[in-house]
């Protein structure tokens, strides 16, 4: 991973597929099932009884013959091509100040919001890991 902000209700991410053969759809598809396997888990530990309901009836009828119990996550998902450097750093931006920014107010800065990459990226601090600078592999040629 390159970037990243945890937020409330949704999660910025900038990757680095090193593959060019990768299945970006393959691969967030693994991601949210591999997270919503731990969400719900942490809320059966929990005693989260009446979220676990409410993300039960999140489930279509087709999804509930295959087994399917609770719908974490929405099947969608928005990827953007970062095709230059400036779109690259316009979306760095953007995800980093998105905790402080609008109805959020996470932070009073956007460096220490504690779920995001941005104290890494602007002052070279890493709490949980340290992401892939994406400089590391940015070919802009």
């Amino acid at each position: 991973m390159t970037a990243y902000v945890i937020m409330p209700n949704h999660l910025h991410v900038i990757l680095h597929l090193a593959d060019e053969g990768s299945d970006l759809n393959k691969i967030i598809a693994n991601g949210k099932r591999f997270l919503a396997y731990g969400i719900i888990n942490l809320l059966r530990e929990k005693g989260k009884i009446s979220l676990l309901k409410r993300l039960s009836g999140n489930v279509r009828f087709a999804e509930q013959k295959k087994g399917q119990i609770h719908r974490v996550f929405n099947s969608s998902f928005d990827a953007k091509y970062l095709a230059s450097e400036k779109f690259l750093y316009q979306k760095l931006d953007y995800i980093h100040h998105n905790p402080v920014m609008g109805k959020w107010n996470l932070a009073k800065d956007f460096t220490a919001y504690e779920h995001s990459s941005a104290s890494y990226y602007e002052l070279g601090l890493s709490k949980y890991f340290k992401p892939i600078h994406f400089k590391e592999f940015w070919d802009p040629h």
